[in-house]
């Protein structure tokens, strides 16, 4: 039976928890017609909603982002240096570990040529903003701090994106060795305070 009173937020929050029950797969695997089908109704009457999948997934994907932005803000306040950029890493992860196909929706690119007022380039600039923030602890040259996001975003995300994939298949304590890699984040970013620029 349909739903009455369907909106755009309706069928965002139908999507979310479409992407939410598909697991690490859940954002690939999103359609309209899964997203009819949890709401009760044609999936050409969904279009009265959203202007189309990409429109859908865009949405999700700022939802996520947002969701992120305030789990790594919440790890991370009142923490500074080492103590915060480890909470940072712990929070990414355990957000995506309890949310695979949010973690999945983040990683949706906004479009290039985008306008400044982009919903989703908005809402990744205060997930950066989060981590410049952490790295801020370190005293690190100004020229040096795009390496140092650069380098925590794609060491933590590795790591992730693995462990989601079943990626870490040996008996070891992956805790443990997540720890090792926060550890060595942590000494890198504070190594990077003594490199000098770039000629």
């Amino acid at each position: 039976m349909a739903r009455a009173g369907l909106s755009r937020e309706g069928v965002i929050a139908l999507a979310l928890r479409v992407v939410d029950d598909g697991g690490t797969q859940g954002f690939a695997d999103l359609t309209l017609a899964k997203v009819a089908t949890a709401a009760g109704v044609a999936t050409p009457s969904l279009y009265k909603h959203v202007g189309s999948l990409a429109d859908l997934r865009r949405s999700v994907a700022l939802v996520a982002v947002n969701d992120l932005t305030r789990a790594t803000a919440a790890a991370t306040i009142g923490r500074s240096g080492s103590d915060a950029l480890s909470a940072l890493a712990w929070a990414v992860r355990d957000f995506a570990r309890e949310h695979p196909g949010r973690y999945a929706a983040i990683q949706l690119s906004p479009d290039l040529g985008a306008a400044d007022d982009d919903p989703l380039s908005l809402a990744g600039a205060e997930t950066i903003a989060v981590i410049v923030a952490v790295l801020r602890g370190f005293d690190l040259p100004e020229a040096r701090t795009v390496d140092a996001i650069r380098a925590v975003r794609s060491a933590v995300h590795g790591f992730v994106s693995l462990e989601l994939l079943g990626g870490f298949g040996m008996p070891d304590d992956v805790d443990h060795s997540f720890e090792v890699l926060v550890r060595l984040l942590v000494a890198g970013v504070e190594d990077l305070s003594n490199v000098s620029e770039p000629a």
